[in-house]
């Protein structure tokens, strides 16, 4: 008997649904949100998700997710996509390519601490 690919991350990203963490001494804190969805093509992989880092004062400054549509171009004649995987710097949004949960979580975390150093945050 055959078992279906399990993506080995999975249970981990579930588990931080509707986590709030503080991430250092400064007050940069990130939130999690993953829920299973019935796949679509737009979320072929059966997963709605938003990993954010925000500043003491809340605002984003790191994003990754699937929970909204994105503009093609900038601009009022930018055309809405559908939602898609996707992640965001400060305002800028770029794609994102969604390989499985561990790798989403490690790829967040990256550029967490890539923020963080940047700030002056964390050495």
């Amino acid at each position: 008997m055959t078992r279906p690919n399990r993506d080995p991350g999975l249970d981990t990203l579930l588990g931080l649904h509707g986590d709030t963490l503080f991430v250092d001494d400064a007050g940069h804190w990130v939130k999690f949100v993953a829920v299973r969805t019935e796949p679509t093509p737009e979320r072929p992989h059966g997963l709605r998700y938003s990993l954010t880092l925000h500043a003491p004062d809340g605002s984003r400054l790191v994003g990754f997710d699937n929970a909204h549509p994105v503009r093609e171009r900038r601009g009022p004649g930018g055309r809405r996509r559908t939602e898609h995987d996707h992640r965001h710097r400060l305002r800028a949004v770029r794609p994102y390519e969604y390989e499985d949960a561990a790798a989403l979580l490690e790829d967040f975390w990256k550029e967490v601490d890539r923020v963080l150093r940047k700030r002056g945050s964390i050495p």
